[in-house]
């Protein structure tokens, strides 16, 4: 049954597989389309392009809101329901939404090119779908009684978060008012990314790691996921105040301190006896370090009574690229696998692929880490974004077949 009305069955079959299938393609774009930016910003092929909208501001909003979310809702899609013996999420929902989102994408690429208006209609397309996938899970959440939710419900609160970060970035786009703008942004990162990735974390790791290490013993506290969850929106809401980055490592050190216990305790040395365990560990440990990052810029402007900033943008990306990418791709290769009716086993390729992931983000935040490394900044952050873009494409490659072929066991989803 190799034909389009075979696929489409396929791709209906399970609630992350449409999903996964958008931002499998999404990132490939959205990756290509950063390397070809980059290129032609640095003058090493080609020249650069005037966009609608400044390419910064548009490679974030496509990275946060067009890579992640995809991936973000495709696992909440078949997990959430499983936290909570629920109510399994209506084909109608993941569907409509997964199209309107990949729908909203196209549209967003258009408004590059062809104005300001017609990317401000992808973002709210982006948005129609968004609001079904938040409505489809919250009638899970409120639909079960006598269950532990608390997982759940902070997942539901990040993903408001991201609702209101998407509303923001049309809202600016209509009106061109630059706090929306930034408002978007720190949403994005500190009331949406983090605080979901962070209790995904959370719940996942330790209950993945006790299903394949010996003697493993499960400790996943709560007041430290409410800590971190505290921590994240107390940065977001700082770093909305110019005035305040001076503060932020109040919030960023704990937050640094909590996920490098958790490191620790999770067993992160133990985890490379697994490949496809051991990549979730070193996603998360790369939070901490991130927020060590962070919270060590935040110091240095302090004491320097704001004449000094070290790092540029290395925490960020330390941040989105080590933990965010990583996690999500370590987490959706584990599901494809699982739900495709494979052995849940990382090969060697893509145990290869992984650590490719981890020589970009060495990459791109070496020349603002290192004074060193700052006069090679251009190439490295080519090289960042050429490495990405290879390992993902390849990945992209041995994944996203599988999202419209059936299960190899023979069972449904």
């Amino acid at each position: 049954m190799n034909n389009p009305a075979s696929h489409w069955h396929h791709l209906s079959a399970a609630p992350h597989r449409g999903m996964f299938l958008a931002g499998t393609l999404q990132g490939v774009l959205t990756l290509l389309w950063w390397v070809v930016e980059l290129a032609g910003r640095y003058g090493v092929a080609g020249t650069a392009s005037a966009w609608s909208i400044a390419p910064t501001w548009a490679h974030a909003f496509l990275m946060i809101y067009g890579f992640f979310s995809f991936f973000i809702l495709g696992f909440l899609f078949t997990t959430f329901p499983n936290w909570m013996n629920g109510e399994k999420i209506q084909p109608r929902h993941f569907s409509a939404s997964s199209l309107l989102m990949a729908g909203g994408i196209v549209l967003f690429y258009l408004g590059l090119e062809a104005g300001e208006l017609i990317a401000a209609a992808g973002v709210a397309t982006l948005l129609t779908g968004f609001s079904i996938a938040i409505y489809a899970l919250l009638r899970v959440l409120f639909g079960v009684k006598n269950q532990d939710r608390r997982h759940s419900i902070a997942a539901s609160l990040a993903l408001i978060g991201g609702w209101l970060g998407i509303a923001a970035c049309l809202l600016w786009l209509l009106t061109e008012n630059r706090a929306l703008l930034d408002f978007s942004r720190s949403a994005g990162i500190w009331f949406f990314l983090l605080p979901i990735v962070m209790t995904v974390s959370h719940r996942m790791i330790p209950f993945f790691s006790s299903r394949v290490l010996e003697d493993y013993v499960l400790i996943r506290p709560y007041w430290i996921l409410w800590l971190m969850l505290a921590c994240s929106a107390g940065h977001g809401i700082l770093q909305l105040w110019e005035a305040a980055f001076s503060y932020l490592w109040l919030f960023d050190l704990p937050l640094a301190a909590s996920a490098l216990y958790l490191s620790f305790t999770w067993g992160l040395l133990r985890s490379f006896r697994v490949h496809l365990l051991a990549v979730l560990h070193i996603a998360f440990a790369w939070l901490g370090l991130s927020m060590l990052l962070y919270g060590m810029q935040s110091l240095v402007f302090l004491a320097s009574d704001g004449t000094l900033l070290i790092f540029g943008l290395a925490p960020l990306h330390a941040l989105a690229i080590g933990y965010f990418a990583s996690m999500v791709l370590g987490m959706a290769s584990r599901v494809t696998l699982g739900h495709s009716g494979r052995p849940l086993v990382l090969d060697k390729l893509g145990w290869l692929l992984f650590l490719g992931f981890q020589a970009a983000v060495l990459f791109r935040i070496l020349p603002d880490i290192l004074p060193a490394a700052s006069g090679m900044a251009p190439g490295l952050y080519m090289l960042a974004g050429l490495t990405w873009l290879i390992c993902f494409t390849l990945w992209a490659v041995r994944y996203a077949p599988l999202y419209w072929r059936p299960r190899v066991d023979g069972k449904p989803g």
